[in-house]
């Protein structure tokens, strides 16, 4: 097996793993039972989808700087679903730019395998893998900005808890935790404060914010805040309430966080260890390794082997992520 072989194998590897995470990823996002049912509470009391006749007084978001790129981009599918998803990461650029760096990964990738000489059908597949980095560091921002609001949350609902005790409106302590907190809790509330301030509903502006920022321990805020709302009740001691059980939580996801360090490490060396291996019985004996590139039977058991690591890699990840 020659170092071209060596390095389709671990392209291939690379790109499946990048697909299978990015599938797995957008599905446990959007079919989480959890997320559905708090999302039909949410609807639910709100008032179900907005009606055709509802005014917005809220500037729609650009797709592109171009105004003929802006309308074609608006035609395709998947395009409002990036641009929610760079509004959570709080990324600062538009669509078009993401695309174009999705084009440019994707050109890489295709001018990389044909320098490499890799076979045709290796051509998508280098291609797909580099085009899908630009997503990938977009959902480790997310990732990243999403832990640092629920990091955040706790405290600023004390602080909300407090300001109303001192005799202020909610709108007030919004505000006044938008205020005093750093990014990303204080943009969010700021923004939810302004859209009240401007004329919107505070049910709307809650919506909003618990679309802009999808994480399930605001959902149950603003659930809670909208039920009060509807039914009466101390605002005061629910969000004082809702703090605590926010840091219950946060404390019991880290001890099994702890206590699953080992299955997550034993999951990083499952998955290493072939590749190594396999390296160190290339630089041993060459001629045995590179039957599984020659051989039909070689490339088969290849494939194979492929096809169970990414089982696995799913088994152990169903396992070791556990939902509280």
């Amino acid at each position: 097996m020659n170092a071209t072989f060596a390095l389709f194998v671990v392209l291939l590897f690379s790109a499946v793993m990048l697909l299978v995470w990015g599938v797995w990823t957008g599905w446990a996002a959007h079919r989480n039972p959890e997320a559905e049912r708090v999302s039909r509470r949410l609807r639910g009391i709100i008032g179900g989808e907005a009606r055709q006749s509802d005014v917005t007084i809220v500037k729609e978001r650009r797709l592109s700087d171009s105004a003929d790129l802006d309308t074609l981009l608006r035609r395709l599918p998947g395009t409002r679903r990036l641009d929610r998803m760079l509004v959570q990461a709080g990324v600062q650029f538009l669509v078009a730019r993401l695309l174009a760096f999705c084009a440019a990964g994707g050109m890489a990738g295709l001018l990389l395998a044909a320098l490499l000489g890799l076979p045709g059908p290796a051509l998508p597949v280098a291609a797909a893998a580099l085009a899908s980095l630009p997503l990938l560091y977009l959902a480790r921002a997310r990732d990243r900005r999403l832990a640092r609001f629920e990091h955040q949350l706790p405290e600023a609902l004390d602080m909300m808890s407090r300001a109303m005790r001192a005799g202020h409106a909610f709108p007030t302590a919004l505000k006044l935790a938008g205020d005093e907190s750093a990014a990303p809790l204080g943009t969010e509330f700021r923004a939810a404060f302004d859209e009240v301030n401007f004329g919107i509903g505070m049910g709307d502006a809650l919506n909003n914010l618990a679309q802009r920022v999808p994480s399930m321990d605001l959902q149950y805020f603003v659930v809670a805040v909208l039920i009060q709302r509807e039914t009466g009740g101390n605002l005061t001691e629910l969000l004082a309430s809702i703090s605590a059980i926010i840091r219950d939580r946060h404390r019991l996801l880290g001890q099994v966080r702890v206590l699953s360090a080992e299955g997550r490490l034993s999951a990083w060396i499952l998955c290493l260890l072939p590749f190594g291996a396999g390296a160190m019985m290339y630089a041993v004996n060459p001629a045995s390794m590179s039957v599984l590139a020659t051989d039909p039977a070689g490339r088969q058991m290849v494939g194979m082997a492929a096809l169970m690591m990414v089982i696995g890699v799913l088994a152990m990840r169903k396992i070791i992520r556990i939902r509280i």
